[in-house]
């Protein structure tokens, strides 16, 4: 199982950023998928998860109405766009998915949010 994320950067307060997670390994459209987030000295927290349809998504209360997450099975990526970003947005940004019991993570993007 391997998870790439790409797209964070800097970006100043009310900007917008859209990342990707390409999944590899695992029949990605059986399983869900979820982006999570750790700032630093914070503990890691779900940001956004997406069931098997596009119709099952979870938001966290700090990004409702801000963030939206999809997925794209013909090319095993998940996507979460982010929109009128915070400076409490700021943390790596993680894709994972629990597969057969275990769970499984990227190596994170990093998303710094500043003017």
């Amino acid at each position: 199982v391997q998870l790439v994320e790409s797209g964070g950067g800097l970006v100043q307060p009310g900007g917008s950023l859209r990342l990707s997670c390409v999944a590899s390994g695992f029949t990605f459209s059986r399983y869900a998928m979820a982006w999570c987030r750790q700032a630093p000295g914070k503990r890691r927290e779900t940001v956004a998860s997406i069931g098997l349809g596009e119709d099952i998504t979870y938001y966290a209360d700090s990004v409702k109405g801000r963030f939206t997450i999809s997925r794209d099975n013909a090319k095993n990526a998940v996507h979460l766009r982010m929109n009128s970003l915070k400076p409490e947005d700021t943390a790596v940004y993680y894709c994972m998915t629990h597969l057969e019991g275990s769970e499984y993570w990227g190596q994170g993007t990093q998303v710094t949010v500043s003017s």
